[in-house]
């Protein structure tokens, strides 16, 4: 692609001779770059387009990789990435072997801190700069993230921590809603151009300091001029709250305007402390569909550039759309369900659901600890909540989940969506650990329905259960319909169903690779006329123990699979249930996800790379055949 500026830019340093007009003309380009390979690849779009100016600015007025800039999440570091020697590999995104879409500090030096997961840039920006004033060096530390992420409470740990120990950090908080604050004006660049200015802090420094040694005056003639202050900025800003918390304050200002990006950060770099600058963006900026609608642009596919339009490579119903209808029709029923969301109600398709039962439905914003006590407290008061989260979120309330819910007993219902391999998003997002972490934990019923009229069963199960706490896991894609029921019912809790009679192997599938499971047992025995039985588990806790044992002491050859974690999992607990009941000599291949942590790329890839293919699954077959 022939850009003016961009093709020139292989570090951050090219961009110190570069005038602010030719910043503006650059930052033009890296939209046009990044929507261009966006549409091929999918990626979080919307939030890096409203990221470019300020990702210029601070390259500009600190000197990466010696200053360390933390990036949080990587929704809004794609300009980043291409400033930093990844312009031509950015082409790559998300692909195997390509680019992560994340930040990974083996991908670059200039990722200081690997990052998928929200909320983690000022803990660990707090961590590198204490690490600095320790090794008495003097680079910078620079925490990026984004509003919603500031929210969470971790964040406001981090916070907390930095403003009570002093230390010295720039923090910069994306503020991205969707239309330009009111008070990002001229006055309120103005004042904010004054309180930043040298000459009014040395000047507030050396007024303090004299009054200070004044007796009976200095101390409330200083408190004065706080309060004096402190009035005006809560006219002007809501800086107000991290003044008290200890951090230095300024903003809000215009994401989107370089020079006041990059005079404000010049003037405040080198002040002693922690400093926080809110800048105002604009969600999906320069490109018209993803300013229009910036929730399909966070996160998207493939999309037609011209018209904005995703290309749909899937037919039929996901497993979330599944889940989402189910769940909608229990509600309506039953008065006592509600639904609570960690931000990502369009993510885990309730939208309906908040539409039909807004008094149920319950968004607690960038909060998966939070989300799940707030569950168990619902619980606890005689309702049924569903927490829907994506697997690899769900890693991030262990605690509460173990504390809060299974010890009491409580009623909650996890309802886990993007188990299992999720492809172009790697390994922060794959959900791999969930058959484990909850398996793990004493009361809780494990179920993972290996279809679309399984999902719908496994729903109505969860909710009829008055004895504990539920989790239920289901992948990314479309869903699999094996045997769609018109009205189906509860399962029997613990209880497998057999797919497949045979005598020579055992194949117990746990979740949604049942179709390659039947698909290799087919292949072999028109191949070999060798013929396995398959048994769908339903239940990796209580699981079958009765059905599995009696079909592995007749073929005395045992096959396990699902797309979780080989570690603790489900195959280890059917290998562990068969040394129990004592049966000896028997040849086994567990299959699923390797002890390592999988890259990006399709799920077909994937699943290929780990074994859980039709073909994959045949050739372990045979081995112990």
């Amino acid at each position: 692609m022939n850009y003016r500026f961009l093709n020139k830019i292989n570090s951050p340093s090219d961009l110190k001779n570069l005038s602010i007009k030719d910043l503006e003309a650059l930052a033009s380009e890296i939209r046009d770059y990044m929507v261009t390979v966006v549409s091929k690849t999918g990626g979080h779009l919307a939030s890096s387009l409203g990221a470019v100016e300020v990702t210029l600015a601070l390259d500009r007025v600190f000197n990466p990789p010696a200053d360390k800039i933390i990036w949080d999440v990587g929704h809004q570091a794609y300009a980043h990435k291409i400033l930093t020697g990844r312009r031509e590999k950015f082409k790559k995104l998300r692909q195997s072997r390509g680019l992560s879409g994340f930040l990974k500090p083996h991908e670059s030096k200039y990722d200081v801190f690997g990052a998928g997961h929200a909320s983690t840039s000022i803990s660990a920006a707090m961590g590198i700069a204490k690490a600095r004033d320790i090794a008495k060096e003097k680079y910078k530390v620079v925490a990026v993230i984004g509003d919603a992420s500031f929210a969470s409470g971790m964040s406001l740990e981090a916070i907390n921590n930095i403003g009570h120990d002093k230390t010295d950090i720039v923090i910069v908080v994306i503020d991205n809603e969707m239309s330009i604050s009111k008070t990002v004006g001229a006055l309120a660049e103005y004042f904010n151009r004054i309180v930043s200015g040298t000459m009014y802090v040395n000047l507030k420094i050396w007024i303090k300091s004299i009054l200070d040694h004044i007796p009976f005056i200095g101390s409330p003639t200083a408190s004065i001029i706080k309060h004096i202050e402190e009035a005006i900025r809560g006219v002007l800003s809501p800086g107000i709250i991290f003044e008290e918390l200890g951090l230095r304050y300024f903003g809000p200002i215009n994401g989107h305007k370089i020079s006041a990006l990059v005079n404000t950060l010049n003037r405040i770099k080198d002040f002693k402390g922690p400093k926080l600058l809110h800048i105002i963006t604009k969600k999906g900026k320069g490109y018209g569909p993803a300013e229009k609608n910036p929730v399909l642009f966070h996160g998207i596919g493939k999309f037609d550039t011209q018209t904005g339009k995703p290309i749909k490579n899937e037919n039929g119903f996901t497993y979330s759309n599944i889940f989402s209808e189910t769940l909608v029709k229990i509600a309506g029923k039953n008065k006592k369900i509600a639904a609570v969301v960690a931000a990502m109600v369009e993510g885990t398709d309730l939208s309906k659901f908040r539409e039909l039962y807004p008094e149920r439905f319950f968004d607690v914003g960038i909060a998966e600890e939070h989300a799940v006590t707030f569950a168990a407290g619902l619980a606890a008061a005689g309702l049924k909540p569903v927490v829907a989260v994506y697997s690899t979120f769900m890693q991030r309330s262990i605690d509460q989940v173990i504390h809060d819910v299974a010890l009491q007993n409580l009623p909650v219902i996890f309802a886990m969506d993007r188990s299992g391999l999720v492809g172009e998003d790697g390994p922060t997002h794959h959900g791999v650990f969930d058959i484990v972490f909850m398996k793990m934990v004493p009361n809780m019923v494990v179920i993972a329905p290996s279809d679309e009229n399984e999902l719908r069963k496994a729903l109505i199960t969860a909710a009829q259960y008055k004895k504990g706490p539920v989790s239920i896991r289901f992948p990314r894609g479309r869903a699999w319909d094996f045997r769609k029921e018109e009205n189906p019912s509860a399962s029997a809790i613990g209880k497998s169903r057999l797919i497949k009679k045979g005598v020579h192997i055992t194949l117990v599938n746990l979740g949604a690779l049942l179709p390659y499971a039947i698909k290799a047992a087919e292949q072999l025995e028109k191949e070999k006329k060798i013929k396995v039985e398959i048994i769908d588990a339903r239940f990796a806790k209580p699981m079958d123990k009765s059905a599995i044992l009696k079909s592995i002491k007749k073929t005395k050859k045992l096959v396990t699979i699902e797309e979780g974690v080989l570690e603790g999992g489900f195959g280890q607990s059917v290998l562990e249930a068969a040394k129990d009941a004592g049966i000896r000599d028997i040849k086994v291949k567990l299959l699923g996800i390797p002890d390592r942590f999988v890259e990006q790329g399709t799920m077909e890839e994937l699943r290929k790379e780990c074994g859980l293919t039709a073909e994959g699954i045949k050739k372990k077959m045979l081995e112990i055949i």
